[in-house]
Order: structure tokens, then sequence, then C-alpha cells
């Protein structure tokens, strides 16, 4: 797998519906394939979708020790509902007490380098591990979501992972997110009710006000421009 191959999938698919994106991978990647949930409504969507198509596709999800009790409410939720197996990973426990030892349990609050470090540890290093042997990684992603996913594609070659990354909702709107949740009865995280478009560790969520941008509740407390972890869009240089 290489990036040229995953322009000329991303030329054969990109008009295709997601249902349509899934089937292709899973039929020619079954091996090699795996999603990653955040349990966020775009993954549950992609849940419920995988579910019709091969409930042995591989899914799993990233447990930082920072979430809401709501996210494991939805866990549970969506695994006895759909008699799925959601591998769960962790951080490694010697680099987090070494972290917080080193720099306070909310380090993330004094500098964008203590929040992406934090990030690093609790997130993109277990989703390394998750990834170890994949060839195709599936993702919620949609460009309607910030400014730096604008340019995303429905598949894509990424880089850090070196792996083909598919994101089969990207010019899927919100709307139309919350429509097939409804439409397929799909069950979703209750915070969403209480104004979170957007959720992560509970640190650094929060909901946000009427008017705002759906992320603006993902690390509130920094300038506004690139609020990302790493996983999905790497951070840019000057605040590495």
């Amino acid at each position: 797998m290489n990036k040229v191959q995953s322009e000329h999938l991303n030329n054969q698919l990109k008009d295709s519906s997601p249902e349509e994106v899934l089937n292709f991978f899973i039929k020619n990647y079954k091996n090699s394939i795996a999603f990653s949930t955040s349990f966020s409504a775009e993954d549950q969507v992609i849940t419920h979708m995988i579910s019709v198509i091969d409930k042995t596709v591989r899914i799993f999800t990233l447990d930082t020790g920072r979430h809401f009790q709501e996210t494991y409410d939805i866990l549970d939720i969506t695994r006895n509902k759909y008699d799925l197996n959601i591998e769960v990973y962790f951080p490694d426990f010697n680099k987090v007490e070494n972290m917080v030892n080193e720099k306070g349990v909310n380090l993330f609050y004094e500098s964008i380098e203590n929040r992406l470090l934090c990030c690093s540890i609790r997130k993109t290093e277990p989703l390394k591990r998750a990834l170890h042997g994949v060839d195709v990684w599936v993702s919620g992603m949609r460009r309607e979501q910030s400014p730096s996913r604008r340019n995303i594609q429905v598949v894509e070659w990424d880089d850090p992972n070196a792996l083909i990354k598919v994101n089969p909702l990207v010019n899927r709107t919100y709307e139309q997110v919350w429509a097939y949740i409804r439409e397929n009865h799909v069950p979703y995280h209750k915070l969403h009710d209480n104004g979170y478009p957007s959720i992560g560790c509970q640190p650094c969520t929060r909901a946000v006000k009427p008017g705002e941008d759906i992320r603006a509740g993902r690390w509130w407390w920094e300038m506004d421009g690139h609020r990302e972890c790493g996983i999905h869009v790497p951070s840019p240089p000057s605040i590495r």
C-alpha cells in the first residue's frame, strides 16, 4: 500500500456512498482493516453501517483515562446493541505517571506543548499500537467539522502511520449524520443532547454556545485555529 494507490482509490470512490466505500474496503481488505471509534455521532453511524455489512470487522477505541462517564456508557450500549467486540486500548501507565508527576495532572491548561504531550501519550501512542499490522484505517472525519479538515479525501494516504485512511462520511453534513441516526435508531452519546457536538476528554471538552463552531468546545482555552490532538490532522510545526 502506498500514496499512489490511495490516490487511485480516491479517484475511484470519491463519489460513492459511505456504504459503498465501506463495502469496497471490507471486501478487499478484510484481514487488514480497522475502524477507530470515539463514539461520536459520525462514528456511531459508521458502526451501524459496519454491523450491517460484516460484524467481524475489527473496531477499537482509545481510553485516555480522562473520559466522561457517558462515553463509557455508550461503549457498553453500542457493544450490546450490535453484538460487537470493541477493543479498548490504554496509554502506557509508566509514561502517564511520569508526565503527571513531572508536569501536574492538569498540565494541558498551561501550554499547547503540554497539551500535545498529553494527547501524544494518551492517544497517539496507543493508536499506533492499535494500528500495528493494519493496511486500511477507517475514521469518521468530515470536511465540515473544522478548517483543518477541509481538504481531507474519501481515501488518502496517512503518512505518520504508513497506511491508507478511509473517511466514508467526508462529504456528509451535520444534518445528514443526524438524519441517519434518527432514521436508523442509532444509539448516540447522551452529551450531544446537552450542547456537546464534539466530545473528547472531560477536562478538554465543554458545551458550545449558540452560533459557535461545532469544535469550539475542544481545547477552548487555546487560540482559534488548529484544535487537533494529532491523531487525524498532524500538528503544525510551530506547535509541535
